[in-house]
């Protein structure tokens, strides 16, 4: 800004102004990028500038832009399209940038440079508004028009002009403005600016027929009109302040290009008259620049505070409540779930970081791991239960009441992260698992049927595996070495090559060779043959059904199959050890390696078979790239919640996937709550998960809720049997103190359990409308006597959050006291010893007993190199010993160990204890007779 010398002599330079504004904002800005940096490791402001063709100017201006960013410290990417581009091709790269959370200012370089028609005002609307810092949207546009100065971004030019205005220290509101030109870019914007601060404003355009008269009122004249040297010195009033947006070449023969720039002003004879005038060129372009900077940073700071980690705006959900409480699907049905994309961008997830199912779920994206590993994880809550009737007792539901009490009541950050129910209990005795009452996962039904398709990824992948290890001893039995060889490794145009996986096994045998032609007949002997001992095949074909007739079959009948028959059979999906190694994965590659680890049978010399030796890992890997990203869905009260894996609790650990607790303890926040549950009861679910969980995860729990009911308690004191589908005995309708303390040896050893981990233990007790008041005044004060941190009533399922605000209280304040927690043995221990504590102190047991079965296996996994995997007991979940009837706190009791298997994928040896299936049957009135679609309206209708 040039001030001109007869009307401004304190100030002697040219450009002294002008150049000193620039350094002002560039410093400011670069000091604005510093501080975000450091408050926000890794985090770095974006431009994105989108070019079409290759025009000499634009690629000046471009460059400029760049080098301005690269100052400041902005990190700027320069997308280049051909001039042959479609209008298709540059709002598909629109839309990507939109996208990309990377990117917070985002130009489109004008002219657009194209062979093919492109709609100018289309391709500029297509900007997102929120990231179009050069402001020429409609949206901006619209905003400015209408004095929303705060919530817009304006075009640069007029943006830099302001601040020029700004600087000569005018009080610019009363002023006269003039502005010539009209255009979108520049005229328009700068009226709209210059009137919202109070100038009084005059816009000339080329139909305007008094220009010279227009001009010489105006005290701030702004001119953009493209037209050299059209403004004259001797229109301007004297003392103006003349801003000259104009780039215009004209002949001069004395340059070396034959011509030189000039504004649309008069520049010689208008310094004359007026106060301050902008040269050309140096003057408004320069600024133009700083001011693309300046919005970009702004665009930047805005994102920070919209997504700041650990910082939500969340619309919750008010519950309607309903006496009597309407059923599950009812209550569900009767509330509208959030669009699940408004779900996520309350929880501070990207949008390219989400994968929308429908309305109502969604798969999110592993690399926001990686955005947020700076960011502090928040508090870890595990929900568990005593040892519970054949009913349940309500963890699901206290789960539930419990995100929804911290969230909605409490307005805490908080996520909900559970198990993906099988569709065998579903449609089988237990019915769903999405909660119950005002507690629920939404929409029920897409929680309890297919949600996103996981466990079927996990059937296919696990038959896959099936079909490898028969079909790789069926063609073992049938071919010579040489034929196997030649199938195994195929000549494709005349060229044999090993492929990654074969390279992996030449390797396990310790050959180190990659050319196939240099194998010798020994070396392609051991390749080829696995060897496989069916007797020892380990691994089960797998169907989301219960099907009790399948527990047992004969494979291999057919003529084709050459005689080669063996006994199988198939088990529920969700016991695969496919599903274990999806819950205890921390990421595709590591998912990779376990899928690869998985043993599946034994060769005749003793030597494990993994996944890896058939060749199938890759397969794996691919079927289940989906199914390791954790589904989003919701609460009825709007809470988030992960819903991802659902391994078995007795042959498997029983609790959601390590990835999901891993994305929302850092969604969160420091202050805010990660609630997940632990399948059956604390002495199953709630170990494993200390044990193995957190052991191959790395997090750390800070409170366990103990779920506890009056009825599943007097059933410990001594009370008939509980059996699912028969009517309550008397005994559990009436209030019966005496049977109730007795039953409280169950509590106080679930409580002791947990405190050997030494995390602090909160006792929700789960209120059904027959308990009686004293009844559930015992329960909490031996609970508070028996060690617990807090003990409370709740009555979440008939009053939602609500109803478990004080254990929310009680949880909030117990997650602030010191955690001690303590793993309950060292891997590295001998595998009986690993069993014989958890029997021991989990149990209650006086000592084990293994069978002569299991005998071996720990002989066998030992020699193998398992032992010091961790222990995962699968036994009943109906009592602390291995004997469902024996209820209460039993002691001194022996431990039968019938045999004991490896999930080495996984990453656990599962010893069983007793008799089990992995494939339940159906009962005489299955869940599925109250189950139906209505043909019209398309809902689901019945109970789950």
């Amino acid at each position: 800004l040039t001030p001109c010398e007869n009307l401004a002599p304190r100030l002697t330079s040219t450009l002294v102004v002008f150049f000193s504004l620039y350094r002002q904002v560039r410093e400011r800005l670069k000091q604005q990028v510093a501080e975000m940096k450091e408050k926000f490791p890794g985090f770095r402001p974006g431009l994105a500038i989108l070019q079409v063709g290759n025009r000499d100017d634009s690629n000046l201006y471009i460059n400029m832009k760049l080098k301005a960013a690269a100052e400041i410290g902005i990190s700027a990417n320069h997308i280049k399209l051909p001039n042959t581009a479609t209008e298709a091709d540059v709002l598909k790269c629109i839309a990507s940038l939109n996208g990309d959370p990377a990117v917070h200012g985002f130009i489109v370089q004008l002219p657009l440079d194209s062979d093919k028609p492109i709609n100018t005002e289309k391709i500029t609307n297509a900007v997102a508004p929120e990231k179009d810092v050069d402001g020429l949207s409609s949206i901006n546009a619209g905003k400015l028009s209408r004095g929303d100065l705060g919530d817009c971004f304006i075009p640069c030019t007029p943006k830099g002009c302001m601040e020029l205005i700004r600087q000569t220290g005018i009080q610019v509101a009363g002023k006269r403005a003039v502005v010539v030109g009209r255009s979108k870019i520049v005229g328009a914007p700068m009226h709209d600016l210059l009137l919202w601060n109070h100038a009084t404003v005059t816009t000339c355009h080329s139909k305007t027929s008094t220009l010279a008269e227009e001009v010489g009122k105006a005290d701030i004249l702004v001119v953009a009109a493209g037209k050299a040297e059209m403004v004259k010195g001797e229109w301007i009033k004297p003392g103006a302040i003349v801003i000259d947006c104009g780039i215009n070449h004209v002949p001069d023969s004395t340059k070396a290009s034959g011509k030189r720039v000039v504004g649309d002003v008069a520049y010689s004879t208008a310094k004359e008259k007026a106060s301050y005038i902008t040269p050309v060129p140096g003057g408004v372009g320069p600024m133009t620049v700083a001011m693309l900077m300046q919005s970009t940073v702004e665009s930047a700071q805005r994102f920070l505070e919209k997504f700041q980690p650990g910082k939500w705006n969340i619309q919750y959900n008010q519950l309607t409540l309903k006496v009597p409480v309407p059923s599950d699907i009812e209550i569900s049905q009767s509330c509208i779930p959030k669009p699940i994309d408004q779900v996520a961008r309350e929880a501070g997830l990207f949008p390219d970081e989400v994968e929308l199912y429908g309305q109502t779920k969604a798969k999110v994206q592993l690399s926001v791991l990686k955005r947020l590993k700076n960011q502090p994880d928040g508090k870890y809550v595990v929900v568990t239960g005593i040892t519970p009737t054949p009913l349940g007792e309500g963890k699901s539901t206290t789960t539930v009441g419990l995100v929804q009490a911290l969230g909605a009541h409490l307005h805490q950050n908080v996520f909900a992260c559970v198990r993906q129910p099988s569709q065998g209990p579903t449609f089988g005795i237990k019915g769903g698992a999405a909660g119950g009452g005002y507690c629920q996962v939404i929409p029920m039904e897409e929680f309890n049927l297919h949600l996103t398709g996981d466990i079927h990824a996990i059937t296919a992948a696990n038959n896959l595996v099936a079909a490898a290890v028969d079909a790789r001893i069926f063609h073992e039995l049938t071919q010579t070495d040489q034929a196997l060889y030649t199938r195994l490794v195929p000549s494709v145009n005349g060229v044999r090559k090993f492929s990654d996986i074969q390279i992996r096994r030449l390797q396990k045998l310790g050959i180190k060779k990659t050319d196939p032609t240099t194998l010798t007949n020994e070396e392609v002997n051991v390749f080829v043959r696995l060897d496989i001992d069916p007797g020892s095949i380990t691994w089960q074909r797998v169907l989301d059904t219960n099907d009790r007739f399948l527990r047992k079959i004969t494979i291999g009948q057919s003529p084709t199959e050459k005689g080669f028959t063996r006994t199988a059979q198939f088990d529920i999906t969700v016991s695969s050890e496919i599903m274990a190694v999806l819950a205890l994965s921390d990421g595709l590659e590591d998912m990779k390696k376990r899928l690869g680890r998985m043993v599946v049978a034994s060769s005749k010399r003793g030597e494990p078979v993994t996944a890896d030796d058939l060749g199938v890992t890759g397969a794996l890997a691919v079927l289940m790239k989906d199914a390791i990203k954790p589904n989003l869905m919701q609460t009825l009260e709007g809470t988030p919640v992960f819903v991802h894996a659902g391994p078995f609790a007795n042959i498997a650990h029983g609790n959601s996937s390590v990835l999901a607790d891993k994305i929302a303890l850092k969604l969160v926040g420091k202050e805010g709550f990660v609630v997940t549950e632990a399948g059956f009861g604390a002495d199953i679910g709630m170990e494993k998960f200390f044990n193995i969980k957190c052991r191959y995860s790395g997090l750390r729990p800070h409170v366990v809720v103990l779920v506890a009911t009056v009825r599943a308690l007097k059933m410990h004191g001594g009370g008939p049997a509980v059996t699912a589908g028969v009517p309550l005995p008397k005994e559990y309708m009436e209030e019966n103190l005496q049977l109730l303390a007795k039953g409280c040896s169950n509590l106080n050893k679930q409580i002791q359990n947990a405190q050997m981990f030494g995390v602090p233990v909160v006792v929700a007790v789960n209120a059904f409308k027959t308990d009686t008041k004293p009844e559930v005044a015992l329960v909490v004060k031996l609970a508070k006597e028996a060690g617990a941190f807090d003990a409370v009533e709740c009555t979440h399922w008939a009053e939602g959050g609500k109803g478990a605000v004080a254990l929310a209280q009680a949880v909030r304040r117990a997650s602030q006291t010191p955690s001690n927690f303590r793993f309950l043995y060292n891997v590295e221990l001998p595998v009986i010893d690993k069993i014989r504590l958890i029997a021991q102190k989990i149990y209650g047991a006086s000592d084990i007993e293994l069978l002569p079965e299991a005998q071996q296996k720990v002989v066998l996994y030992t020699k193998q190199g398992f032992g010091n995997l961790p222990i995962c007991m699968a036994k009943t979940h109906l009592s602390l010993s291995h004997d469902p009837e024996q209820k209460g706190a039993p002691t001194g009791f022996i431990l039968p160990i019938r045999d004991i298997r490896a999930s080495v994928g996984a990453g656990f040896l599962y010893p069983l204890v007793g008799t089990m299936s992995t494939m339940p049957g159906l009962p005489t009135r299955p869940c599925f007779y109250d189950i139906d679609l209505d043909p019209v309206s398309g809902e689901v209708n019945g109970l789950f």
